[in-house]
């Protein structure tokens, strides 16, 4: 799964799929809205959960790549 961590605004720890995140809002709280409807207030930015998502895709594709050499 495409799972990031996030903190909600009660320190609870929520893990979230990162390809199903629909869109992020900040004002001033940051609320991430997912493609069910599901919204969670989180303490992360925006710039940090698009850090986090970004840095899952990198992890994702890097993956990918050893894979695609270790079988050719």
């Amino acid at each position: 799964m495409d799972l990031i961590v996030l903190t909600r605004l009660n320190n609870t720890r929520v893990a979230v799929n990162a390809d199903l995140i629909e869109r992020i809002q900040q004002n001033p709280d940051t609320v991430v809205i997912m493609a069910n409807g599901a919204k969670y207030v989180v303490r992360e930015t925006m710039e940090d959960i698009v850090s986090l998502c970004a840095g899952y895709r990198a992890r994702v594709i890097s993956l990918a790549r050893l894979h695609d050499r270790a079988t050719h």
